[in-house]
């Protein structure tokens, strides 16, 4: 009878953690490239898409407390995932996490929901980079028909409508950075490195030039009154905060390249902490400084920033914002889909997915097969589906591994107090229970729908798991 919660040796983990050879992930990840693809993954849709939609649509000028709710929460869970991080230090993530914590089957949990996250945050990010694509050729004089840049399903009422379209941009950018990806990490991180440096730039240029022409009058009402549930009021900035919750995620992709680190014990809470700190302080002053330029009632838009710009005497800019998208959305697909990659190598590692996802390329070092798979998959899904939908659904997994995350530190910490924890999450118990509270409250103010359909996937990542993972896992195979 299989033991469904059964843990992974901490003595296998660091075992692993060890390892080299051809057929083992390169280390050569520092702490400012770790840092710069915590950057590289946060960067991106929150910014220069989903500050406009929220404050259009939830919280008005006060969607600068909603992005503070959304820090708070992750600040909780980014102190977490350091400890765990720095005790650790392999691919994985969250998954790994909870293999050795929480047993087998909450590590499928985590596993399933977290390739939910880093697929999906990928194919929502590509339909921002595509928005942000199609009107930055316009200034060169390059257009493409709204056939190949639109995704086929939008929703309308609740109700999704074919357009009869293909989202054709996404779908190839998607492929190309999966090649890249494929070719070996530290070129990818070199290259995400520079774009991180270009697209900080042009979000300090747009701070520069924008708080000089703030009209404070655009900030009253701070918080509008409460139109309807979730539209404006406190609800609405909480709710606001559930949505650019998305804007944060990324810092915890770093710990997926654990066993791509020079030092992992000392620099994954580096890149971690250090990645979601510079990107706090930079979401506060362009929510803040984008509602003072212009009225949120305008924001409701595919690029808010460009609005904002336009409403300076820098008008010319505006290409230049558009071209910070485009870096700025495309490292963030990078970031992901490494994520991705790597936390299907590990679940493949040990047995509970097929041993071709682990599989290593001779020359690259890189986890080739599921790299260019996932990226074909991802790619295909963000041709079909609209923006909205797919950052519902991953705020919602990632959330739930948040919460995970952060209630195995208790576990751990109980059942291991012995372990060396290079770094150890200071305020214990308190920083991880609100970990776990707050996690929990942001998913409570996400429509219902959104959680029936994390509720679909984890059905179906559990039909998987009983038809497969428990019969080939290598734990269960070895015992107690």
């Amino acid at each position: 009878m299989p033991n469904l919660l059964i843990r992974k040796p901490m003595q296998l983990l660091m075992t692993e953690a060890g390892e080299t050879g051809i057929h083992t992930l390169k280390r050569v990840l520092g702490p400012w490239q770790l840092t710069a693809l915590g950057i590289g993954a946060i960067i991106g849709a929150g910014i220069f898409v989903l500050t406009g939609e929220a404050a259009f649509n939830n919280a008005g000028p006060a969607v600068v407390l909603s992005f503070v709710a959304s820090a708070i929460a992750c600040a909780f869970a980014g102190l977490c995932y350091a400890e765990f991080a720095s005790l650790i230090p392999i691919a994985g993530s969250a998954y790994t996490y909870g293999y050795a914590t929480l047993g087998e089957l909450f590590a499928w949990i985590i596993g399933w929901d977290l390739i939910l996250e880093y697929a999906l945050g990928a194919s929502t990010v590509s339909v921002g980079w595509a928005g942000h694509f199609v009107p930055l050729l316009k200034h060169f004089g390059i257009y493409i028909p709204d056939s190949v840049s639109t995704s086929t399903f939008v929703l309308q009422n609740g109700h999704f409508v074919n357009t009869g379209a293909f989202n054709l941009v996404s779908f190839g950018v998607l492929l190309l950075i999966s090649a890249v990806l494929a070719k070996g990490i530290k070129e990818s991180a070199t290259l995400n490195s520079i774009v991180v440096v270009l697209k900080l730039g042009i979000v300090l240029l747009f701070i520069g030039c924008g708080i000089w022409y703030i009209k404070p009058e655009n900030w009253h009402p701070f918080i509008p009154p409460e139109e309807s549930l979730g539209r404006y009021g406190w609800f609405g900035v909480l709710r606001g905060g559930a949505l650019v919750f998305f804007a944060y995620i990324g810092f915890d992709a770093v710990s997926t390249a654990a066993q791509e680190c020079k030092n992992p014990k000392r620099d994954l809470p580096i890149g971690i902490l250090g990645s979601l700190a510079i990107c706090t302080v930079l979401y506060i002053l362009v929510s803040g400084i984008l509602t003072g330029l212009v009225s949120y009632k305008l924001l409701g838009v595919p690029a808010p920033i460009v609005v904002g710009i336009e409403a300076t005497p820098f008008r010319w800019l505006a290409w230049v914002v558009e071209l910070g998208a485009v870096l700025g959305l495309g490292s963030v697909m990078l970031v992901m889909l490494l994520g991705q990659s790597r936390v299907f190598y590990s679940m493949s590692r040990d047995g509970l997915l097929p041993e071709v996802f682990s599989r290593i390329h001779p020359k690259y070092r890189t986890p080739y097969v599921i790299t260019m798979l996932t990226g074909v998959v991802v790619a295909i899904i963000a041709g079909l589906l609209p923006i909205r939908v797919l950052g519902e659904l991953v705020n919602i997994g990632t959330l739930l591994a948040f919460a995970i995350v952060s209630a195995s530190v208790i576990v751990l910490r109980i059942r291991r107090p012995d372990l060396p924890r290079p770094f150890k999450t200071p305020g214990y118990p308190f920083v991880p229970v609100m970990g776990v509270l707050t996690s929990l409250a942001l998913i409570g103010f996400l429509p219902q729908d959104t959680w029936w359909r994390l509720v679909v996937w984890l059905v179906i990542g559990l039909l998987i798991y009983g038809l497969y993972g428990i019969r080939h896992s290598k734990v269960q195979k070895a015992g107690p």
